[in-house]
């Protein structure tokens, strides 16, 4: 089987959607690129995550044809591939209708940097992009026009899409962007909570990103 190990690490990422409440029935989907022959494995369309197998990450090259696999790809596809051939840096890609997450995007609101886990995982506020259609490269040309540097963009009305340098990566961020959204939600059913001011920002993402951790 073509990019064998790539497959079979996606389908325990995508169980990790399933396993932080990030996923319904067939919705949302991951993809990685393979560095060494620039393929992509991807999710197929409309398959349940408890009966996913390896058989069900079908690959396809950067313009979208089938190399391997027996089923369709997503149908989000052409958006993970647009995102892929404009951002070189991104290995893995995410795509989830996680609740508190979407309910910011019915709304076309950005995720305010209101919590230092927003500005140390993201570097600032959540963007949210506008709307855009299913099917076509339109859902990826508005991540990378929205997404900036932040690991996690919105679609307005529609979702949630993160990168990172590999899928693993890319999972870590829509994690923990319905994570800070839950949060952000609760905080304002109290009050309206104060965004950290970017200076801090600044500091509390380098710190981070170069310090914390082994």
């Amino acid at each position: 089987m073509l990019l064998s190990t790539l497959r079979e690490l996606l389908v325990e990422l995508h169980q990790e959607l399933r396993r932080n409440n990030l996923v319904s029935w067939t919705s949302g989907n991951i993809s990685a690129r393979d560095p060494e022959t620039g393929l992509v494995a991807i999710k197929a369309s409309g398959i349940r995550y408890e009966a996913m197998t390896a058989e069900h990450m079908v690959v396809v090259d950067m313009d979208g044809r089938l190399v391997e696999g027996n089923y369709k790809p997503s149908s989000d596809v052409y958006s993970h591939l647009y995102i892929y051939r404009h951002r070189p840096d991104v290995g893995g890609i995410v795509h989830t209708h996680s609740r508190y997450a979407t309910a910011f995007a019915a709304l076309g609101r950005p995720i305010p940097c209101v919590l230092t886990a927003i500005a140390d995982e993201f570097g600032g506020a959540i963007p949210c992009a506008g709307f855009a259609l299913i099917g076509d490269e339109a859902i990826g040309k508005a991540v990378v026009e929205s997404i900036g540097n932040s690991p996690a963009v919105l679609l307005k009305q529609h979702g949630v899409f993160a990168i990172g340098k590999d899928a693993t990566a890319a999972v870590k961020a829509a994690v923990m962007t319905e994570d800070v959204a839950a949060t952000v939600w609760l905080a304002l059913q109290i009050g309206q909570p104060e965004e950290i001011p970017e200076e801090y920002v600044r500091k509390l993402h380098q710190r981070y990103t170069t310090v914390y951790g082994q």
